[in-house]
């Protein structure tokens, strides 16, 4: 399959101020899955197998909850192209 780009957004359902601290959970999954990854401010980016991204974002959702979220709602985005797609083409030009 070809590389696509994955953008993951989450929104995890917590009570009082620590909704960065379970969003950092999530992040945490992302950085060990060993997938080629850009953390933004509202979203991180990711790199890789459709296959293999999916398994990273079902991972994320569970760090949320087992990190005290009550729920997770997340925004995923999705570029794929047959011939494959990288983050690097998209901002080189901006780095």
């Amino acid at each position: 399959m070809a590389t696509v780009n994955l953008s993951l957004q989450v929104l995890p359902k917590v009570k009082g101020e620590n909704v960065y601290e379970v969003v950092d959970q999530a992040i945490e999954v992302i950085q060990q899955s060993g997938v080629k990854h850009i953390v933004g401010p509202m979203e991180t980016t990711m790199e890789g197998e459709l296959d293999t991204l999916w398994e990273v974002v079902k991972k994320a959702q569970e760090a949320c909850i087992k990190a005290g979220a009550a729920g997770v709602m997340s925004v995923i985005k999705i570029d794929y192209r047959p011939e494959g797609v990288t983050m690097e083409e998209k901002i080189s030009k901006y780095r």
